[in-house]
């Protein structure tokens, strides 16, 4: 389920990092939901019988993010029979592949980010993001420093001076695979506070489902991915977030910017959905308006601010554009770390 790998990292990598059972299926909620449509939504054709798939395990970023945005507009009738399910593996290149493979198909999406990016040449997958059907970017979050509630770390500073005395002794685990963005946050970490990358004991998992387990049962010495995902057990006490990796502080957490803490880092995550290639244009059009028309309802202005994400949506040329982008910085990146 994890592995653990100890790479270094080029100075490049802060341009990249700015650029979730097998197969378990669950459907969001139904058409019935309550509440009325919106203007946007009563502009555009109700999406009809869709799926949307999550390439790793339930309960992470990529989870939540799916889920979240199938809600909106069940609720919102923008789409009815809406279903969301899971396919992991492999950092998410499992599920490209399906995607990739199911060239034509109009009623699936998937739902990815930059830690599939970066999978898809760790992993060597044949299927690459490129060869999908861009729909949208939807959001952008920062990252987060995590320890659970019995950590001896209560600051991002106590953190800091016991990693630099024993780096290799400190794991540090991540819901992506090397390459997606929390594997970056900790090696740009180690960079910015003055430790060897080389030095660095990361353990990957596949999506914050995975990870939380690890978190809560001490198997860390510390913890990246994105608050939102763990923001139950933020609110209960049961994981301490030590700083955040934003310009400015997360309304809601209690923790200061790496910045504030004299720590030259920010870092910015960013989460989108694509469709397999050659899919009609009708289809096609009808994914960017059920997209559009959830963008523009207060039930999504609503989740951005409860999860803490930053709206950054784009959609079409302007996000192809964006994945070529990202891919490119990415695959430079692990080209220098020798792992593309």
């Amino acid at each position: 389920m994890h592995r653990t790998t100890k790479l270094s990292i080029p100075a490049l990598l802060a341009a990249a990092a700015l650029a979730l059972t097998a197969c378990g299926v669950t459907s969001s909620k139904d058409g019935a939901a309550t509440g009325a449509a919106s203007d946007s939504a009563s502009a555009a054709e109700v999406l009809t019988d869709k799926r949307i798939m999550v390439p790793n395990s339930p309960g992470g970023g990529y989870d939540q993010t799916a889920r979240t945005a199938a809600q909106v507009m069940e609720t919102t009738k923008i789409s009815s029979g809406l279903e969301v399910f899971n396919l992991e593996g492999a950092g998410g290149t499992v599920g490209l592949a399906r995607t990739v493979s199911e060239a034509g198909n109009g009623d699936l999406a998937m739902l990815m980010g930059l830690g599939v990016v970066g999978a898809s040449y760790t992993n060597e997958s044949e299927a690459t993001l490129t060869q999908t059907t861009p729909l949208a970017k939807l959001i952008e979050e920062p990252g987060a420093v995590m320890v659970p509630a019995g950590s001896p770390y209560q600051t991002i500073d106590d953190l800091v001076a016991a990693w630099k005395a024993d780096p290799a002794g400190i794991s540090v685990g991540g819901g992506s695979n090397p390459g997606g963005p929390d594997h970056l946050l900790p090696m740009q970490l180690a960079q910015a506070v003055g430790i060897d990358p080389k030095t660095v004991n990361f353990v990957s998992y596949d999506g914050g489902g995975d990870l939380l387990p690890a978190i809560l049962g001490n198997k860390l010495g510390f913890a990246t991915s994105g608050a939102g995902e763990f923001k139950d057990q933020i609110e209960t006490g049961e994981i301490r977030v030590l700083a955040v990796s934003s310009e400015k502080p997360v309304e809601g957490i209690d923790a200061p910017t790496l910045k504030d803490s004299g720590i030259d880092l920010v870092f910015t995550n960013w989460r989108g959905i694509v469709a397999p290639p050659e899919i009609d244009d009708a289809d096609r059009d009808a994914w960017l308006g059920a997209l559009e028309a959830m963008h523009d309802t207060p039930e999504w202005e609503a989740a951005l601010e409860k999860n803490g994400w930053t709206d950054a949506f784009i959609t079409g040329d302007e996000f192809a554009t964006f994945l070529t982008e990202q891919d490119k910085r990415v695959a430079d990146v692990l080209t220098e770390l020798g792992l593309a």
